[in-house]
């Protein structure tokens, strides 16, 4: 809470600053204030209000601010500036924020506002936005800085200040020969605490993690995850350092990427534009859903089949109809817990298709202790709470209660198999596993449920 009293003070410093155009002590208060605070303090702003701000702010933090805004609201800022003007807001913009937007841009639209941009903006643009958005050069950032292997700490120090990496990037120096060969990494430390006149390739470490231009960008945000890193070079077919993709783009990679998986798990078409739930037309959230509801509606009409079947058995039986809610909860549920921690194991590499007996197995075990708790509960029930008018007057209340109970204890051990071995199936076919959403395990369970829920009521019962 004392904190939120903080921000909202120096939020309400910051507008009082911009109202006077008080041009120089705006620009000293942005040194300390943090970029997703402006950002927020910007956001339900009018794009002119958004304009005058980063005329007022140093170039770089003009660039720096504009970066952090959603795609969709830089590009309507595009629209309405002319394109000498704008030029300056891009030319500042962070090298991978930049791509994105160009790729933004229609062929009209890049080619208008090219002649504005300086040689280095130009090429640097050109050359990211060249690669598909999927892979690490998608992805990548050309802000870093480069020293030649046989330099001195001197003269490294001197390059880095010419490159003039931004501060976040500074930590991880790159080490290349002539022809841009990535040899090993050195931090900023260890040429800082060196002696000025020793030599790079005395102090730098050849072993280093790396991705390469066309590698998926899941894995790039898994191998910068997994070794922890700032940041992760790009390499192309040659060796050479065309880039780096920094922990920043993996966590918005990972959180794009757990957005899909959900989407797809709870049934939703995702979208090709991440874009905020109210942001998102009526008409769009229709489109997203209606594929998979309306498709599994039809298949769940195989449900109503097997009921008008055993119509019989619920005629005799009043009571069968009473635990048939409960026997497709149960099942839906068990399903959908076993995909879901099968398809997290997938998720963290903890599992392969190879071990699918093993999970298979792993499964039985877990739902086979399982079915007796809910069939326990259910015997409970029937035995102890129901009433005599459900039965009929030559059978007993623990009879029916352990034959409705042996069937939901079945459905509990059916459904975790499914909702274990659709996962592991879809990815043998070379899918996505998350396509094994919740609403198709809970379709198809339901199905089996009630076939083994009616076939063992029937048969057991004699009706």
């Amino acid at each position: 809470m004392v904190e939120d009293i903080e921000v909202q003070a120096r939020l309400d410093e910051l507008e009082n600053l911009v109202h006077s155009n008080n041009t120089e002590k705006l620009r000293e208060a942005l040194e300390d204030f943090p970029t997703a605070h402006v950002v927020d303090f910007l956001s339900d702003k009018p794009e002119t209000d958004i304009v005058h701000f980063l005329k007022l702010i140093d170039p770089e933090d003009s660039g720096r601010v504009f970066s952090y805004f959603p795609i969709e609201r830089q590009y309507e800022i595009f629209k309405i500036l002319d394109k000498r003007t704008f030029s300056d807001f891009f030319t500042s913009m962070y090298s991978d924020s930049r791509a994105d937007l160009f790729q933004e841009f229609t062929k009209e639209e890049q080619i208008e506002i090219l002649p504005f941009l300086n040689k280095k903006t130009r090429e640097d643009v050109i050359v990211l936005s060249a690669y598909p958005p999927e892979t690490a050069g998608g992805i990548m950032s050309t802000d870093f800085a480069t020293i030649l292997i046989n330099m001195t700490c001197q003269q490294a120090i001197a390059k880095i200040r010419h490159d003039a990496p931004s501060q976040k990037m500074i930590y991880y120096i790159y080490v290349v020969n002539d022809d841009m060969e990535m040899l090993g990494i050195i931090t900023i430390k260890d040429l800082i605490m060196s002696d000025p006149k020793d030599i790079v390739r005395d102090l730098y470490n050849e072993n280093f993690v790396y991705s390469e231009v066309n590698e998926d960008r899941e894995q790039v945000a898994s191998k910068i995850g997994k070794h922890d890193l700032v940041a992760i070079p790009v390499l192309n077919s040659l060796k050479q350092l065309v880039g780096i993709v920094t922990h920043e783009e993996a966590i918005d990679i990972i959180r794009a990427e757990h957005t899909e998986d959900l989407e797809k798990f709870m049934g939703i078409v995702p979208s090709e534009d991440e874009q905020t739930y109210l942001g998102t037309s009526s008409v769009e959230h229709f489109k997203k859903r209606v594929v998979w509801l309306v498709s599994l509606a039809a298949v769940g009409l195989i449900s109503g089949v097997i009921i008008h079947q055993y119509q019989h058995v619920l005629e005799q039986m009043i009571i069968l109809a009473l635990y048939m809610p409960m026997m497709t909860a149960t099942g839906g549920n068990t399903g959908s817990q076993a995909a879901t921690v099968v398809i997290r194991a997938i998720a963290l590499d903890q599992i392969d298709d190879k071990q699918w007996l093993s999970i298979l197995w792993k499964e039985a075990r877990v739902s086979f202790m399982l079915s007796f708790c809910v069939g326990g509960l259910v015997f409970i029930k029937i035995a102890f709470l129901s009433s005599i008018s459900l039965l009929p007057p030559n059978m007993s209340f623990e009879f029916v209660g352990f034959i409705i109970s042996l069937a939901i204890a079945m459905q509990v051990m059916t459904s975790a198999i499914v909702g274990a071995g659709l996962p592991l199936l879809v990815r043998r076919l070379g899918g996505d596993p998350a396509v094994a959403a919740s609403p198709a395990i809970t379709t198809t369970v339901d199905i089996t449920g009630l076939l083994i829920y009616f076939t063992i009521a029937s048969h057991a019962l004699g009706i």
